[in-house]
């Protein structure tokens, strides 16, 4: 006698959320079972995060129809939500460092009584859910900004405990955790379903899918493109299949010259501990190569320790045969970076286009201890019209841009300070589809002129189209080279996720 599958406790149907110029969401089925971990798959840019800001009150869909426990749901906010019994634990924990691991179980619902806060009462069920966690040696008064990653994501599960959550959404939680972390996160889930409880899983990394998944939902481009498939077997590439192929349309100019001659750019083992082991590449005058990899892969990382902005414990970098060890060796030997926050790490917001163009290059407008204005609004407006920067007024706050000519401004940047190598990381996020084609001819225009480019991107289209030659990053390791035209998408999606070409494959 088989038993009956457990009841479905949330069911989307037609889910849309539509934000200017872009349909985040084009009819998103799912529907989760009490007691189930669903594993939510797919690209960066497939709708993962809009949907469950959707189910977290974060925001609210234009159609379709959403329900939770057999009644409509449509949260306000998120803390209906939280009320309602959905809890979301997010890849960037929403913490507040600066209080108690109780405070912050108990954020926004505080013990008290007759307006007084009652901190012992507040430790006490901390301290319970966090026995019921496996994790009762974490002090409930200690402050959180003491804690490692791995306690910070336990004192999130214990923030959705304490409202008694019925389902636990989250994403990407393995991404900061040790191998032995991520067994405790699985333990805990278990027992977390065994109760009744119900989670959504959101992750890359299929091994993990197979491990602790019973059933996966694949989104791409907003729209569910396979439901309900068994996690431990469903094959590798029928899960790569459903994921790949966009509607996006990406424009990307033809590639035509050849790189030759002695790399640019050498980068030998280059090792930082924790974050990327024994690194080597090569880039040529002349020469875009990509790297493709996940979120927390170590890219990111690789690129701002090749610029000097991270110190590496072993390896070496040579720009030209000049050994780089600081960002200020970087840019006296011609190498530039466009780094993925380029608002809070690249840009002076509320400081004129000139002025953040010319940053890089301040010296070179300034005699006897004065600054040559015009001749800086000179140099940054020919720059401009270059990069068709639009508008061209010079004189405006870089605060009143979009995002795709914000990129083209820290581009502008390097372009006025002579740089011969160029990091760009992410280069197109948060850049509109009409404004990509316009920074992918602007990063192709470079090429031609002899800049060499290393790039990183989420989005491996844009690498395979972007790119003369592709590098896999996986785990903090390089684990695969190939010129870009002998390589698929599929092919990049398979390393990526499963280490290996078409490992994992159940039998």
């Amino acid at each position: 006698m088989t038993s009956s599958p457990a009841e479905v406790v949330l069911k989307l149907e037609g889910v849309v959320k539509t934000f200017p110029g872009v349909r985040a969401l084009d009819g998103v089925e799912l529907e989760v079972r009490e007691g189930e971990v669903h594993c939510l798959l797919g690209q960066n840019g497939a709708g993962k995060s809009t949907l469950i800001k959707v189910l977290a009150g974060v925001h609210h869909a234009d159609e379709g129809s959403i329900s939770w426990r057999g009644q409509p749901f449509a949260p306000a906010s998120p803390q209906a939500a939280m009320r309602a019994g959905i809890a979301t634990i997010y890849q960037e924990l929403d913490l507040v460092d600066d209080l108690s691991v109780a405070e912050n179980a108990f954020l926004g619902h505080e013990q008290s009584r007759a307006g007084f806060l009652r901190r012992r009462t507040t430790s006490a069920r901390t301290r319970e859910i966090l026995a019921r966690l496996g994790h009762a040696h974490i002090p409930p008064r200690r402050l959180v900004r003491s804690l490692p990653a791995a306690g910070k994501q336990i004192v999130s599960m214990a923030r959705a405990l304490s409202h008694d959550a019925r389902l636990i959404v989250m994403d990407e939680p393995s991404a900061v955790l040790a191998h032995d972390e991520v067994e405790n996160l699985f333990r805990i889930i278990r027992e977390l379903t065994a109760q009744g409880i119900a989670v959504i899983y959101i992750s890359h990394r299929l091994e993990e899918i197979r491990d602790i998944g019973d059933r996966v939902t694949v989104l791409k481009d907003g729209r569910t493109t396979a439901a309900n498939l068994p996690a431990r077997d469903t094959p590798t590439r029928d899960l790569v299949s459903r994921m790949t192929g966009r509607t996006i349309e990406y424009v990307f100019p033809p590639r035509t010259r050849k790189a030759e001659g002695e790399p640019l750019l050498d980068v030998q083992g280059l090792t930082r501990e924790g974050e990327f082991a024994d690194a080597s590449l090569a880039v040529r005058a002349g020469e875009i190569v990509g790297i493709a990899g996940l979120v927390g892969s170590g890219r990111s990382e690789l690129l701002e320790t090749i610029f000097g902005a991270r110190r590496a414990d072993a390896g070496t970098v040579r720009l030209n045969g000049k050994a780089i060890h600081s960002i200020g060796a970087a840019v006296r030997h011609g190498m530039g970076m466009a780094p993925e926050e380029r608002k809070s790490q690249a840009l002076l917001l509320d400081e004129a286009i000139y002025r953040n163009m010319t940053l890089s290059s301040f010296s070179g407008y300034a005699r006897s201890g004065f600054t040559d204005t015009s001749k800086e609004r000179a140099a940054a407006a020919k720059t401009a019209d270059q990069l068709e920067l639009r508008p061209r007024d010079v004189t405006r706050p870089v605060r009143t841009l979009s995002g795709g000519n914000q990129q083209k401004v820290v581009v502008g940047r390097w372009l006025l300070g002579g740089t011969k190598l160029l990091l760009l990381d992410e280069p197109t996020r948060g850049v509109d589809v009409g404004a990509r084609a316009e920074l992918y001819q602007v990063i192709h225009d470079l090429a031609a002129g002899g800049v060499g480019v290393l790039l990183v991107s989420s989005e491996v289209p844009e690498v395979l189209g972007l790119a003369d030659r592709v590098l896999v990053m996986r785990e903090g390791h390089l684990i695969h080279e190939a010129p870009a035209d002998e390589i698929d998408e599929a092919t990049v999606l398979d390393l990526v996720m499963a280490g290996s070409l078409l490992e994992g494959d159940p039998a």
